[in-house]
């Protein structure tokens, strides 16, 4: 059985929205997309109350996926549409629905002002467990935001995708990792922007006196430390332009600053062995928090 695009439900807008973005990818990838509506049952006394009855309830839980289901196979027919309704935890429901996808979308509150996203404890718990894929969309994601300003400048999902953006730590380049942000790049027909943050060693930012020529040196063999990393990758993928940016100073601060022309972000999490906790990434939860395009988050070893 193939894998889906699997995305969580709740009836939010950001939910609804990331139900969207999902039957976008569903058709870049040929896959079918699973609607995964989980509800967490209703204490008895509550659900026996006047106002919220056993069949209001029943009625609003099913009529949320289904209507969701209906409205996706409109808009997107090419697009094999799945629902499923599931009682229980939603972080431990989606975790493990996460095994059996593609890759899991999940929506994300917007900050209001501050641009970017909020993200809740079942978010995150969700992408610190999840050995998938997951991405997170925010309430007033539309497909012409990931797309450039046609020739008017008018937003348009005609025009050409912007670049996915990758942050990359090339310490620790994962394959898994960077194979996601280049098949991102081809199947959007679009560009990849590798952005890589380092710092001076604690010897040199702190206590010693500036050296130009020694940051200098330093700036060169981190660039080409990045640039030996992605070599087989653009052998292996020679039709995407790739942009590689190596930049002192924190990688989350740049990643972020990128994403503002981005169709996509591309970051990892490292998966941890250890039996107790879950681990993101001060870079990774950075960019979960402050980036305002579509996050995806990659697990890896």
């Amino acid at each position: 059985m193939p894998r889906t695009i699997t995305v969580g439900l709740d009836g939010s807008p950001e939910s609804r929205a990331a139900a969207e973005w999902a039957a976008r990818e569903a058709k870049l990838r040929e896959l079918p997309v699973k609607i995964v509506h989980v509800w967490e049952p209703v204490p008895e006394p509550m659900a026996q109350a006047p106002l919220l009855g056993a069949e209001t309830h029943q009625h609003w839980t099913e009529r949320i996926p289904r209507e969701a289901a209906e409205g996706i196979s409109l808009r997107h027919p090419s697009v094999e549409v799945i629902s499923e309704q599931v009682s229980g935890r939603p972080a431990e429901i989606l975790a493990e629905a996460a095994k059996s996808a593609e890759l899991l979308v999940l929506g994300s509150r917007g900050m209001g002002g501050i641009g970017g996203f909020m993200v809740g404890s079942v978010g995150l718990s969700v992408i610190a467990h999840a050995q998938r894929p997951v991405v997170l969309i925010r309430a007033l994601e539309a497909a012409a935001d990931e797309h450039e300003p046609d020739p008017a400048g008018v937003p348009s999902a005609a025009a050409p995708f912007r670049p996915v953006v990758l942050g990359l730590d090339v310490e620790r380049p994962d394959p898994t990792l960077v194979a996601f942000a280049f098949d991102a790049a081809v199947r959007r027909n679009t560009s990849l922007r590798v952005v890589h943050g380092w710092n001076p060693p604690p010897y040199y930012a702190y206590g010693t006196p500036a050296n130009p020529a020694l940051h200098e040196g330093l700036a060169l063999a981190e660039a080409e430390r990045l640039a030996l990393a992605l070599h087989p990758w653009r052998q292996k993928y020679p039709s995407v332009e790739v942009v590689e940016e190596c930049l002192c100073g924190s990688a989350g601060v740049h990643v972020v600053d990128a994403s503002r022309e981005a169709s996509l972000v591309v970051v990892g999490r490292r998966v941890r062995r250890m039996p107790f906790g879950a681990h993101i990434g001060h870079v990774t939860h950075a960019v979960l928090h402050h980036c305002t395009v579509p996050v995806a988050v990659v697990a890896h070893d």
